[in-house]
């Protein structure tokens, strides 16, 4: 089951059936079913709180993915800051709605085992994303 979510913000106007449908097919692209995923939208006050608080990171991000998968089933808190997503679509020249959709999911790709640390990591992260967003266009 997936959920979403509020705090101190609106909820983005998307559509949950599709986007709930689109992150089952991503997910079974990599050979998974989802679980447990629960979204929490917030703004960047709330997500510093929450990087500091559990990761001891002291700054603002888009996403903090919180990862409890059994096995193949994806389970996890995806905590997503509108504020970051607003700015960063602005930065990057990007539609709001497909950043936003881009960092929803983004944090079920970590679900899945893609990292964005690493070396090399951040432009195998962006071609999954892409595939999975020319997936939600289907």
């Amino acid at each position: 089951m997936i959920t979403y979510n509020s705090e101190g913000v609106q909820l983005p106007k998307i559509r949950k059936r599709d986007t709930t449908a689109w992150i089952r097919r991503v997910a079974a692209t990599y050979g998974k079913k989802v679980g447990e995923v629960g979204y929490m939208f917030v703004d960047d006050e709330k997500i510093l709180e929450v990087n500091r608080e559990y990761l001891g990171h002291d700054y603002y991000t888009d996403i903090i993915t919180f990862d409890y998968c059994e096995g193949n089933t994806l389970n996890g808190d995806l905590v997503i800051s509108l504020d970051t997503i607003k700015t960063n679509a602005e930065k990057f020249h990007k539609e709001y709605d497909e950043e936003l959709h881009r960092v929803i999911i983004h944090g079920i790709l970590h679900l899945c085992g893609i990292n964005d640390k690493g070396p090399g990591e951040r432009e195998i992260m962006e071609t999954a994303e892409n595939k999975a967003l020319a997936l939600l266009k289907e």
